[in-house]
């Protein structure tokens, strides 16, 4: 009994121990100042949950959030970034905490004006919203929706939520004025709907993104190869121990995360896109990606209009608010 209790013991000091090592490779990312709420810097607003019925995915629902940034004029056509998985990214213990991220770069300067739209992924209304200890992935429509490779995610997206937004915000029209991202399955996801929808979305942010054999999307390479260049900007960051598909002996090149990264960015070049991305050493997960959004957000919006007037005394200094009318001040 006793060797059978220490042997437990052993087990068990080994799980910590393997756990306590996984977790090393994310310990050194943390989210910096541009990611946390800062003094004096004007609070944007979050609006939902809304829900958008689904006609893509017959029977599905996608519930979703609306960031209106303090500097947002409805007389003034403004900038989209989207992101899959949406309460993952506006969690405010979490990972990225875009909404942050958005106010602070906003004040600045250092992005345009522009609305985050947080989208979960589809579910029927009797199964659970996802949340941050479980994406939906065994209980929504996530693995249908973001990982397999044909165009009914982009129909949901620009199809059904554009139309949707632009009936109450003043969205640009222009492609390169809209953004889409994502992690792990979401980032896949982002990719196709600009691969898609190019004429409606070009510019990517992909953290993780599962490029891999769940459903095919190994194969994007070789699409982007066979393919004319299409006018797509991306964001790419990956980790070297982000589900590398050794299993003992075993190893599966189609299932290796990092390894699809790499490929898709090296044919991404080869094809001459505009493409960044950043390796770390981190496990599948947000940690590097979600401390790094500020300044893929910043590469991605690298080329908004900008003044060089050293008398134009707006452009210099920090983007106020929009002064709101007496009556939409009183509203709650």
């Amino acid at each position: 009994m006793r060797r059978r209790l220490l042997l437990g013991a052993a087990l068990v000091l080994a799980a910590a121990v393997q756990a306590y090592g996984q977790r090393e490779e994310d310990k050194f990312y943390k989210l910096g100042p541009d990611s946390l709420v800062q003094e004096g810097v004007p609070q944007g607003k979050l609006n939902g949950p809304h829900t958008l019925p689904c006609q893509a995915y017959p029977g599905t629902q996608h519930t979703y959030w609306v960031f209106v940034p303090a500097q947002y004029d409805k007389e003034k056509p403004t900038a989209l970034m989207i992101f899959n998985d949406g309460q993952a990214f506006i969690n405010e213990n979490g990972d990225a905490r875009v909404p942050n991220v958005l106010n602070n770069l906003i004040y600045r300067r250092e992005i345009p004006v522009m609305l985050g739209v947080f989208i979960n992924p589809g579910r029927r209304p009797d199964q659970p919203e996802p949340n941050p200890r479980d994406w939906g992935d065994r209980t929504t429509n996530r693995p249908t929706e973001y990982n397999s490779l044909d165009d009914k995610y982009a129909r949901v997206i620009c199809d059904e939520l554009l139309p949707v937004l632009k009936k109450e915000y003043n969205l640009s029209d222009k492609p390169e004025h809209h953004g889409i991202g994502g992690a792990s399955s979401g980032a896949i996801a982002a990719w196709t709907v600009a691969w898609e929808r190019p004429n409606e979305f070009r510019k990517v942010l992909s953290i993780v993104g599962s490029f891999t054999n769940l459903r095919g999307g190994h194969v994007y390479p070789e699409k982007v190869r066979a393919a004319e260049k299409k006018p797509i900007r991306i964001f790419m960051q990956d980790g070297r121990n982000d589900n590398r598909a050794l299993r003992g002996d075993n190893y599966d090149p189609t299932r290796d995360w990092f390894l699809q990264n790499v490929r898709l960015k090296d044919a991404l070049e080869e094809k001459g896109y505009e493409v960044n991305y950043a390796w770390g050493i981190g496990l599948h997960g947000q940690k590097q990606g979600g401390a790094m959004v500020p300044e893929m957000l910043r590469w991605l919006w690298r080329d908004h209009l900008v003044s060089t007037d050293p008398r134009d005394r707006t452009e210099r200094a920090f983007a106020a608010p929009v002064e709101k009318p007496a009556a939409e001040k009183a509203q709650p």
